[in-house]
């Protein structure tokens, strides 16, 4: 749905934002696309909506140039920016009424109606905006990007100083758009968030992108599982014949934690093995615990590796 080549961006006081970006973003699917503060997120969504030009390189959004065919390629798209740009003494209606003609479509209240109705605004839609709680008028912000019935939906920290209740709502919303065939890129500082709801992460690091891959596997790849084994008895070391399996001593010796690569141990021989090996010389488990490398542990982990 979304191609990018070669994409950089340098601003007129020499801050290079990106460089030379490569990106393909697949139809339907919910794209991640993570990376700490200053990665270059935002800039690349600005390029590829058209908002901002690129140095160098090419977009295309379902095979329309974004520059050569802006108009084309702009209509699929819808942004929700992430600050809040409402006008305050118009009326929902309004507003979301006005930005599907600003694309040039005819009016159709009954598409405006479904669209209030499924981001629960609906008995809202006479109130100002300045009435509005500010979750409220994020809900505002996706109606205006789907008002002129975009098939590419760009979600910039959608869910930010919204509550968890409304987040989780919201989080509905994006999936049944998804199911309609709506090609969804979200970036979040919510890194459950993309765990939620992601089909694919992309990770961005000072404007280039170091990582695209499926959610699963990258889980699988790129995690670890922790072991947690509680001693009946504690130690005061860990036992030479145990020092091939790298444990480490815990709880005041109440615990040992072994920590392993959840890839290339699913058959769980290593594990086996050392079960029997703790059997061997004596020590006794009263209960034990595994704990999986969460997304979070894996992006702060890139991060840390390419600093």
């Amino acid at each position: 749905m979304i191609r990018v080549e070669g994409v950089s961006k340098t601003f007129a006081g020499g801050f290079q934002a990106l460089k030379s970006v490569d990106l393909e973003i697949r139809r339907g699917e919910i794209f991640a696309l993570l990376g700490p503060n200053g990665a270059g997120k935002t800039t690349l969504i600005s390029v590829i909506c058209g908002l901002v030009n690129a140095s160098a390189g090419r977009v295309l959004v379902d095979g329309h140039d974004n520059v050569l065919d802006y108009r084309a390629a702009r209509q699929m798209i819808g942004l929700v920016p992430q600050e809040l740009t409402n006008e305050a003494f118009t009326t929902v209606w309004d507003t979301v009424s006005f930005s599907r003609g600003l694309f040039g479509k005819p009016k159709d209240p009954g598409h405006i109606e479904k669209v209030l109705r499924s981001l629960t605004l609906w008995e809202k839609r006479r109130n100002r905006q300045l009435e509005l709680s500010g979750g409220m008028k994020r809900r505002v912000l996706i109606a205006k990007a789907l008002a002129h019935e975009p098939q590419v939906l760009f979600l910039d920290e959608p869910t930010a100083g919204v509550d968890v209740e409304l987040r989780r709502e919201m989080w509905e919303v994006v999936r049944g758009l998804r199911d309609q065939g709506v090609t969804i890129i979200l970036t979040t500082h919510y890194i459950e968030e993309a765990e939620e709801m992601a089909d694919r992460i992309g990770v961005i690091r000072r404007g280039e992108i170091v990582l695209v891959e499926e959610k699963g596997a990258l889980m699988r790849q790129l995690g670890s599982k922790e072991l947690t084994l509680h001693l009946h008895e504690p130690l005061d070391a860990v036992p030479e014949s145990l020092a091939g399996h790298a444990l480490a001593l815990v709880d005041d010796g109440h615990a040992l934690v072994y920590s392993y690569d959840a890839a290339s141990q699913e058959d769980g021989s290593t594990i086996s093995g050392l079960l029997a090996d703790l059997e061997a010389v004596g020590l006794r488990v009263k209960d034990l615990h595994t704990r999986q490398s969460s997304l979070e542990d894996i992006f702060v982990s890139l991060v840390r590796e390419r600093a």
